[in-house]
């Protein structure tokens, strides 16, 4: 995988989870295919990933008013989230990401913004062994609003301590990169490794 990286120098660098440091995308969709079998619900696969980077529970919310379900997001979220708990064994590492993280480790400060829960975001990065890389982590409980707001980049930078323009975001998803634009940061985009 190739990526190409603005030709400047950066304060801070934000990185998503999901489908950027972790190739967690397909776990992610298995865990959702087996909530929705339990619970009635539908998720195209096509739609996952045009939705890459929204918190569970609005992707709950947004199904059911696209196809008319009563989906409670909390109690959806719940099971969704321990069905992908008992996968993160099996996620592995998107290396081209990796290295660049390991590059700039302990030259300037460095986070994590992504759109899922706190828990599953550690528990990704422990199983990746990453998760000493890192001075911030911001998950979905840390913001009012999450992507394709600005909230978690912005939050991010805030806890780095790093003005917003000086940071680059490394994203995989449209609402990710929405999100990077909308706080005014340049970003990377990290193309999906589906086959």
């Amino acid at each position: 995988m190739e990526l190409s990286l603005p030709d400047r120098a950066f304060a801070g660098y934000i990185f998503d989870c999901d489908g950027t440091l972790a190739d967690t995308m397909p776990a992610h969709f298995q865990a959702w295919t087996r909530a929705m079998k339990e619970l009635g619900g539908t998720y195209p696969e096509e739609l996952f990933y045009e939705w890459g980077g929204k918190p569970t529970t609005v992707i709950v919310e947004q199904l059911n008013a696209r196809y008319g379900t009563n989906l409670d997001p909390m109690e959806t979220s719940r099971i969704k989230e321990g069905y992908f708990l008992e996968l993160i064994p099996q996620v592995r590492p998107i290396e081209a990401v990796v290295a660049i993280l390991r590059r700039v480790h302990g030259t300037v400060p460095v986070a994590v913004a992504s759109g899922g829960h706190r828990e599953v975001v550690l528990k990704t990065l422990d199983a990746l062994g990453l998760t000493g890389y890192f001075d911030a982590v911001v998950g979905m409980e840390d913001v009012a609003h999450g992507k394709p707001a600005p909230d978690p980049f912005l939050e991010a930078a805030r806890r780095m301590g790093v003005p917003p323009g000086d940071c680059l975001v490394f994203e995989d998803s449209p609402t990710g990169i929405e999100a990077a634009r909308a706080a005014g940061m340049e970003w990377v985009f990290v193309p999906s490794t589906r086959g």
